[in-house]
């Protein structure tokens, strides 16, 4: 599968590259690391990147302005995403040939071709994977390209402390490694706190509430968003910050948007992408995402996640 990828980016001259919206760093990361990796190789190819900006991650890189008219020739490379409805601007139908690279459970099989491996930690895992069968063809890993498949990794790993960092993770991992970016400009970025997001985890840790000692819960409603000027993208950022709390399994943060109620599951063993499949969402066994209409349908999800520490 890899080859076939291989052999369809070398015969386009166009590449646009999507991920999946409200994007993460496994998912800028694999679609910019991606991008770059092409570019460096091949710098007449026209290789660009399209979705939503997400203001905390910027410093990863910012999206391309393409005209639909580029689509009519260009190959059309979806990554991190399981199913199309999350995909980050829906002109990918329009590309003249589409591929899907992802390492989440393939709800959804889209694409000419479909490169799905679930063993992976991340995307970025795959895409380094990619470029260690691509130095036959000459391809180049910069130091920018390792930089933003780095931020993959490590943010789909928890900094390498989640159960999906193997040992191929670390071997990857050292590739990047090697072409010496300053991780420690790296994670300043990544964790840096502005006031008001440090106000918020403030009132998080204050507020959240831990059930039969095993599952922890936030609600963040509208109105305290409000409050602390945070939108609901970036409340993302604190849904690990009382996850060392002792006998905690399972964690949920409940964020209210306009018409729906955001939903981030995690877990340190019990599956709950199966919950989260039955509320609209997916993701893996231990962290996932779905969507409630209700604060009734929260509590339904609640008690599954009690339910599942059982």
């Amino acid at each position: 599968m890899i080859r076939e990828i291989l052999e369809k980016i070398a015969d386009y001259s166009t590449i646009i590259i999507h991920r999946h919206e409200r994007p993460d760093p496994d998912a800028l990361g694999s679609q910019l690391g991606l991008a770059t990796l092409i570019s460096d190789t091949f710098p007449k190819k026209h290789v660009l990147v399209v979705g939503e900006e997400e203001p905390s991650l910027q410093f990863l890189g910012e999206m391309d302005r393409v005209e639909d008219s580029l689509y009519e020739q260009a190959l059309v490379i979806v990554c991190d995403t399981a199913n199309t409805d999350r995909i980050s601007d829906k002109r990918y139908i329009h590309g003249k040939e589409l591929i899907k690279i992802d390492h989440h459970p393939n709800e959804e099989s889209y694409g000419s071709l479909a490169w799905v491996d679930t063993t992976a930690s991340s995307t970025s895992e795959l895409i380094v994977s990619l470029y260690e069968e691509g130095k036959k063809d000459g391809y180049v890993l910069s130091e920018r390209a390792a930089l933003l498949l780095y931020a993959g990794i490590v943010g789909d790993t928890g900094r390498f402390r989640y159960t999906n960092t193997s040992a191929n993770t670390l071997k990857r991992t050292s590739i990047l490694v090697e072409q010496g970016f300053d991780q420690n400009q790296f994670y300043s970025n990544l964790f840096k706190r502005n006031l008001k997001m440090t106000r918020l985890e403030g009132y998080v840790l204050q507020h959240f509430e831990v059930l039969e000692n095993k599952v922890g819960v936030m609600k963040l409603t509208m109105e305290t968003l409000k409050r602390f000027e945070v939108t609901s993208s970036e409340s993302s950022m604190l849904v690990n910050c009382f996850s060392d709390v002792e006998g905690l399994l399972t964690w949920v943060f409940f964020v209210e948007e306009e018409e729906k109620i955001r939903v981030r599951l995690r877990s340190k063993g019990p599956v709950i992408n199966g919950i989260a499949q039955q509320h609209g969402g997916g993701g893996h066994t231990m962290a996932a995402g779905a969507t409630a209409y209700s604060w009734d349908e929260v509590n339904e999800i609640i008690n599954k996640l009690v339910k599942a520490c059982t």
